[in-house]
């Protein structure tokens, strides 16, 4: 309901409105005077050894970040660069914090985007509400970029970078904050980073087309790669910011969608209430984040699909440019 609110202009966002209003309004200033205290100095920020790329957004919910996190590790790393990536680790609670990611961390542990990150670059991934505190730990590891997924808010760390992914059909919604709408920044910060991503419709002007490209569906106990138009009667489900953006996707490549299920983002999945769905069809079809879920309570008829984020060639080469540019910099400064 909350996001019939935020983009659908639901006639209950109207009724809320006297309730909603001043906690808006106080959630603007609180987030205001919280920036201007680190930019000002009053609070201390910390500023890293080597680089720092934020990939974040100004929207409360998924627009996207994960994908453009892993293109910019894997670009990278076949630059020859050794690439960390620090994520707070929502939805996961780890025995201790910072917390260096394993090939065997499960997402209760790290939160299910740092897993994802992790099995599909094998780059070093740190979790810790404190960012700072999980890019000191990957300072440790000696690497020589430091991604961090979400974050942009988090302004007691110093950034070199910042990205700012846009969902390109629901853009800002409402243009309130929070609770009454869905920013956590004012529009204007749109102004003062370094690269607007538009996930999907036509980019506004100063904005870079991107497209989240499937590839083949992925089994989750064998590891079969199938066309997903192959499949039949798919039960589709997605626990991420917008489960109708993968809905869509699933759509366009026309699979063969019986039943579709969406979920609270970072869900922490029960087994029972999975299985439950195959009551609807015959196999499951979920995201890429979802499977790191499922995988201890995967069946053989349970599918993924993996998405890649595309960028013009020209726009993928700036960026790149951008983040060595800055890399080169740093070893200037420290020779």
């Amino acid at each position: 309901m909350v996001e019939k609110i935020w983009f659908d202009t639901h006639i209950l966002g109207k009724l809320l409105w006297p309730v909603l209003w001043p906690l808006s309004c106080l959630f603007k200033w609180l987030a205001s005077k919280r920036k201007a205290d680190y930019q000002s100095g009053k609070k201390s920020s910390y500023r890293a050894s080597v680089p720092v790329v934020v990939v974040g957004n100004i929207t409360a919910g998924g627009n996207g970040k994960t994908p453009v996190v892993v293109w910019l590790v894997e670009q990278l790393q076949l630059q020859g660069y050794r690439v960390g990536v620090a994520s707070r680790g929502y939805g996961g609670k780890a025995p201790y914090y910072p917390f260096l990611l394993t090939e065997t961390t499960t997402p209760d542990i790290s939160g299910d985007e740092p897993v994802l990150i992790k099995q599909r670059t094998k780059a070093d991934v740190a979790v810790a509400p404190v960012r700072s505190d999980a890019v000191k730990m990957l300072e440790a590891q000696g690497v020589d970029i430091i991604i961090t997924d979400d974050g942009l808010q988090h302004y007691a760390l110093q950034r070199d970078i910042e990205f700012i992914i846009i969902d390109g059909k629901r853009r800002f919604g409402n243009g309130e904050y929070i609770p009454l709408g869905p920013l956590r920044e004012g529009i204007d910060r749109l102004l003062t980073v370094d690269f607007l991503i538009c996930n999907g419709d036509q980019p506004k002007e100063n904005e870079i087309s991107m497209k989240l490209e499937p590839s083949d569906a992925i089994n989750l106990v064998t590891g079969e790669k199938r066309v997903i138009s192959s499949l039949s009667n798919l039960v589709a489900f997605a626990g991420i910011g917008h489960p109708p953006r993968f809905f869509d996707t699933l759509k366009s490549l026309n699979a063969d969608v019986v039943h579709t299920q969406g979920f609270g983002d970072h869900k922490a999945f029960e087994p029972t209430e999975i299985k439950n769905l195959m009551q609807y069809g015959e196999q499951l079809i979920m995201t890429e984040k979802d499977a790191v879920k499922c995988q201890s309570f995967a069946q053989s008829s349970w599918w993924y699909l993996p998405v890649d984020a595309k960028f013009p060639e020209e726009k993928a080469q700036q960026i790149l440019d951008k983040i060595i540019e800055v890399k080169e910099q740093y070893g200037l400064s420290s020779s």
